[in-house]
């Protein structure tokens, strides 16, 4: 009997085993998954991008204290996430990245996710080190630059990601056309469900 409980958890630890390395094979290369940077969410929780896995995500780089650009973003961001079917809102996740991480920490982010009511679980805030924020920046080709002790200047860009990270599409702009990221997110649930 003996014998037959340690087969029986050989077996289990080789299925597991296998799983994972199954998981590792099926990321593509293009993936912001195999990013390793270290990030912090509204909740001060530390994770890093791979941890977004399985949703189709909805990404914008923001900061909090921006008072032109971030406001239409956030607006925009919040008008594609009313847009999208309730039935396949827990499929997707609205990612927002700051480029100002030494004044956006997780308690600002929380308070800003608070005071425009975005504090449902699809809500996604991030803040990391200079370098990650920059890094990931690259990723997406979005430009910023600091301009004045509170300020910069950056791209306006939403970007639409696979559940396995992989880039779907940009709408970049001040006019970014919300019906077209709408439909371009539902297609992507669909297709990965």
């Amino acid at each position: 009997m003996k014998y037959y409980n340690y087969l029986l958890i050989a077996l289990l630890m080789l299925a597991s085993c296998k799983e994972k390395s199954k998981q590792s094979e099926t990321l593509p290369s293009n993936s912001i998954f195999n990013l390793s940077t270290e990030w912090q969410n509204q909740k001060g929780e530390t994770l890093q991008l791979k941890n977004l896995q399985g949703k189709t995500l909805v990404v914008v780089m923001i900061y909090t204290s921006c008072k032109t650009a971030c406001p239409i973003l956030v607006a925009k961001m919040k008008t594609i996430e009313e847009k999208i079917d309730r039935k396949d809102i827990e499929k997707v996740s609205l990612v927002l990245v700051s480029i100002d991480p030494e004044t956006d920490t997780p308690t600002r982010l929380a308070e800003f996710a608070k005071i425009n009511k975005m504090d449902a679980p699809q809500w996604v805030f991030l803040t990391s080190n200079k370098d990650a924020t920059q890094e990931f920046a690259n990723v997406l080709s979005m430009k910023y630059k600091r301009i004045s002790p509170i300020d910069f200047s950056h791209s306006n860009i939403i970007s639409i990601f696979k559940p396995n990270g992989q880039l779907v599409s940009q709408e970049e702009g001040s006019e970014i056309n919300v019906e077209k990221v709408v439909t371009t997110v539902t297609k992507t649930v669909k297709s990965n469900s």
